[in-house]
This record gives C-alpha cells, structure tokens and sequence, in this order.
C-alpha cells in the first residue's frame, strides 16, 4: 500500500496560475509518450509515485495520449484507484480534446458534440467523477469560437471540469477566446504552449505578452524539445532515441551538425551552473517566473529526479542569458 513521503511539499515551489486561486508545482508531469501498454506497469506506477513524492502534484493527460489513444487516461485511473484515492483533493488533473480520437466526423477538433463526449469518455477511463482542467487542444478553423469556449463553460457548469484551458492557440485566438469565456462567467485559467530554448514562438508571437495582459496562466509543454535539450545528443544520433526512429514529433534531418554544435555549447553553460542540460533549459522556461509550470515527462523514476532537481537554481544572470540567445540565435 502507497504512503506519499510527509516531505513532499517541502522543496517544490507553487506558482499561482494567473489571477486564480490555483497553485501549480513548477514542474508537472506530462503522460505523453509513457503510460501505454507498451511500457510496464510497475514503472508507470513507480514514475506517479516518485512525482507525488517530490511534490509534483500536477499531472497531465489528453484523450489521445498513450498510445494507443485513451491508454494513458486508463493508466492513470488504475493508479489513481490503486495509490491515490487518498490523495485525490491533493492532485490538480487536467485533460484535453481536439486532436482525433475516433472515427467519423465528430471524433475530432472542437464542436460542442466532441468535447463533451469525449470528457465524459475521459472521466470514465479515469474513475473520476470530474478533472481539475479541461483544455481545447487546439482551435478549430470550422466551429465558431463561441461554440467551442461554451462547450468549456458546460462542462464547468455540469461540475465536470473546475477549470478550464487552451493549447495550442496564437495570441490573438487566446485574446478572443478569454473574452468569450469571461462574458459567460468561466474565467480562462491557462494557456498550454510548446515553449523551449529552440522554440520561442510564444516570445515572438506576442503569446507570452498576451497571458500577462489577460492574467492567464501558463504551462508549457515541450520544455526539452523532445529530448534534443538533454544529453543524449551531444555527440549525433543514438540508436536507440527518438530522433533515430520514425517518430513523426522528432527526426534524424533535425539534428544537424550545427544543432549538435549548440547543444553542446549550451552544455557548456549548464555545466558551469551546476546543472545537466536539460535542468538549464527547465529552468530557463521557468526563468522571471513568466511561465508557471513546465511539463516534463519521464521513461523512470530516476528521469523524473534529474528533473526535478532544475529547481535548484532557477535564476540567471544577465550574461548567462545573453549568452544563451547568442548561442540559439547565432
């Protein structure tokens, strides 16, 4: 029988989420790419465990993670009846839906019809009788705005979400979409962008901009660039990585000899901060306290603590940073 450490909030930092009265640990976990049947249970269950244990007390899913589909929402159900059902006023659970779940014309994007049926499917894969957030994954270019951010107001008001979010969207869907939620009286909690050192879309874009004018929160997904900001590619392509298979989010024409030059320059960096790679760029997304949480996954227990472990030393300086831009930009 699971006893969460009593420790578990004594390291991890909370960061309110924009002007609401929620709190997120600055690191999440994402069960993305880990939590199918392809990866055994124990290691999953260990991975929840050790997270809960360090104060990760987000964790995050969509309906289509896995694989296959669905598979990481039932894995967590399985954990959270076996270790959790204690914990779960302790836990902030957040899915999502818009990306293809099932076939046919209202298996995906963002009619009213699809989201709400797939929570539904999604609070039954989990046990749960509502989750903490409820995201639009991405906008829909053919469903009216007003129709999508009222699909997240109903399930607010059926008491199956707490609150609600969007992912994926530009500034300016974000600004139109806050507006529609806060005249229906559901506030927008928070925006879940792909955000890293090689990825500055949500600077560039004005995105960044927009949340601090809105007071919407943050979380972004993609802190390590699928894995390009961690070790393993310092010296080109291992056999066994994600790069060197057919994943469709990662491929071997990415890294170039002058991406490998860079990771290997901003290793540098870290190594004088104390840090690996992939605890600077964690905490260069966490950097100014901008963004309030980063979501990271974890193929083990061991993964998820070199994680963790960025939160020890989460400011910069001036020269670090410019050198940092100097090196990505360059």
């Amino acid at each position: 029988m699971y006893t969460a450490h009593p420790d578990r909030y004594a390291e991890m930092p909370y960061r309110r989420t924009g002007r609401s009265g929620l709190k997120l640990p600055a690191l999440s976990l994402g069960l993305w790419h880990n939590f199918g049947p392809d990866r055994p249970v124990a290691t999953q269950r260990a991975i929840l465990r050790r997270a809960f244990d360090l104060g990760v007390t987000h964790f995050d899913l969509a309906n289509n993670y896995g694989p296959p589909p669905g598979s990481a929402e039932s894995a967590l159900g399985e954990a959270l009846k076996a270790d959790f059902a204690p914990y779960r006023d302790e836990l902030v659970i957040s899915t999502k839906a818009g990306y293809l779940m099932w076939p046919g014309p209202y298996g995906e994007w963002g009619s009213r019809k699809y989201l709400l049926s797939s929570l539904d499917q999604s609070l039954s894969r989990m046990g749960l009788e509502y989750v903490d957030i409820f995201y639009s994954h991405r906008p829909d270019p053919e469903t009216p705005l007003e129709e999508t951010m009222g699909a997240l107001h109903t399930a607010v008001r059926q008491g199956k979400a707490l609150y609600v979010g969007v992912s994926n969207y530009s500034a300016e869907q974000t600004r139109e979409a806050a507006r529609i939620l806060a005249e229906l009286g559901t506030p927008l909690l928070i925006h879940q962008p792909r955000y890293s050192m090689l990825d500055r879309r949500p600077e560039t874009g004005g995105l960044l901009d927009a949340l601090d004018e809105l007071q919407v929160g943050s979380i972004a997904y993609s802190p390590l660039e699928q894995g390009l900001l961690t070790g393993r590619y310092l010296n080109g392509i291992p056999e066994d990585s994600r790069a060197a298979s057919d994943s469709p989010f990662l491929n071997s024409d990415a890294v170039t000899e002058e991406l490998v030059g860079k990771l290997r320059a901003l290793n540098e960096i870290a190594g004088s901060r104390g840090q690996s790679l992939a605890q600077l760029a964690l905490a260069w997304v966490l950097r100014q306290g901008r963004v309030t949480s980063a979501l990271v996954g974890a193929s083990s227990p061991r993964q998820l603590e070199d994680s963790v472990a960025a939160i020890g030393n989460l400011e910069f300086a001036a020269d670090e940073l410019a050198r940092i831009d100097k090196i990505v930009q360059g």
